[in-house]
């Protein structure tokens, strides 16, 4: 930790990258941990294709986004020592692979979220095909389309256009938003030091962008519990509760 906030001493742009080892701390569990959303349903049955295909798997995805959103979860001590970061002027934002809003409930206002956000809807078109959203643009609040369905509407439709309606996240087999990809490699490519919290660091296209920022001259640092694909790439890794070391090593720097 001390060797952490050395580094974060040295940077005036550091950017962080988050995985879901961040927000487990928030009592958020793993999709796939015990507990876990791909416990209880099959990821199989929940591609961006079969959303379109099947009124019935559309249903059960409201369902299954109603149990996601059932507990409200807190940003823990390393969203806050994020946000801290920023607020100071020394950090310039959080690309996050997580979809749970926690970075912006601690403060943080440069969130990019390249997996989208699970407390919005949005519209993805009458028939989008290969994996891409083609949508009139329509977004809402979760809220809007859990109220519909307990108004006895288990699909609700786009009401600008009648289109499918989808949350606003990324689904398997889904292309990735590319005005959000984009984003995520400007700010990845402005850090001079790069923080990867919480996360494998094995989902690509995403897990390169910290070997990208390396690439452009920025200094690595990896907090996570377990070894990733990027350690031998990194200048410093650091075992550890996000939460722990993240809020030691800022506020050895900003007090």
């Amino acid at each position: 930790m001390e060797n952490l906030a050395g580094l974060l001493a040295d940077a005036r742009r550091v950017v962080a990258f988050t995985g879901a080892g961040i927000s487990t701390e928030s009592g958020i569990p793993d999709f796939r941990s015990p507990g876990g959303l791909w416990t209880r349903y099959n990821p199989a049955e929940f591609t961006f294709g079969r959303y379109i295909e099947s009124a019935e798997v559309r249903a059960r995805s409201w369902q299954m986004r109603r149990e996601m959103m059932s507990e409200a979860y807190a940003p823990n001590a390393g969203h806050v020592a994020l946000a801290r970061l920023e607020r100071a002027g020394r950090a310039i934002g959080v690309v996050t692979q997580n979809i749970d809003g926690l970075h912006q409930d601690a403060g943080s206002e440069r969130v990019v979220e390249i997996h989208g956000t699970a407390r919005e809807v949005m519209c993805i078109g009458h028939a989008p095909r290969f994996g891409t959203p083609i949508g009139c643009g329509f977004r809402a609040p979760l809220q809007w389309a859990l109220s519909r369905v307990d108004e006895g509407d288990p699909d609700p439709a786009c009401p600008q256009c009648g289109g499918l309606v989808k949350s606003a996240t990324v689904s398997f087999e889904q292309v990735l938003f590319p005005d959000v990809i984009e984003d995520a490699v400007r700010i990845a490519g402005e850090a001079d030091l790069l923080i990867a919290v919480g996360s494998s660091l094995v989902v690509y296209p995403a897990a390169d962008l910290p070997a990208m920022a390396v690439r452009n001259g920025a200094r690595l640092a990896i907090v996570n519990d377990e070894p990733t694909p990027l350690d031998d790439l990194a200048d410093l890794v650091v075992r550890g509760s996000a939460g722990v070391v993240l809020s030691s090593a800022v506020g050895a720097v900003l007090g």
